[in-house]
């Protein structure tokens, strides 16, 4: 147990010399931060904007693949078609207001077969064409670049399921 006077003697304050190094290194720590915040700051952004581009990609991949798989079951006519590229921007076969990533429109949807026949190919692809991924933070600017939009264009290729 500690009585008062010990409490008194441990608690004394720095010399001088001990007390100026202590004010100084405050300075120092402040350097130091305001020298690696804005390599954090870039790092966050950069890694959000990764994120942001990867999560739009596999979105627009994923939509390539479901109306793929649409028409490979399906008639390939034009109906058929405006429902398969109807399917990839909003995910529902009817015409729709909300497109599954900001942007897409039915448009950057293209439908087109191979091997086979007209109506009896061999395969469907379904490709997205002409979209632009826009990026919220300029990092490129950052580092002496533009970086603002980049085309993303996934694609899906499926055997035409359908027979005589």
């Amino acid at each position: 147990m500690m009585n008062q006077t010990q409490f008194n003697n441990t608690s004394k304050p720095l010399p001088p010399r001990q007390a100026a190094q202590q004010r100084h290194e405050r300075g120092v720590q402040l350097v130091e931060v305001v020298l690696v915040m804005p390599v954090l700051i870039m790092l966050i952004a950069a890694t959000a904007e990764f994120g942001r581009y990867f999560y739009t990609y596999s979105v627009l991949a994923r939509a390539t693949r479901i109306s793929a798989r649409y028409l490979s079951g399906n008639l390939l006519n034009n109906t058929e078609q405006t429902k398969a590229k109807n399917l990839a921007v909003c995910g529902s076969t009817t015409t729709c207001s909300t497109a599954v990533v900001p942007g897409l429109t039915t448009s950057n949807i293209q439908v087109t077969t191979a091997g086979g026949t007209t109506l009896l190919p061999a395969t469907v692809t379904v490709s997205i064409v002409s979209y632009n991924y826009q990026s919220v933070f300029n990092l490129g600017n950052w580092v002496g670049g533009t970086w603002t939009t980049i085309a993303i264009s996934p694609s899906t290729t499926m055997r035409y399921l359908l027979d005589d």
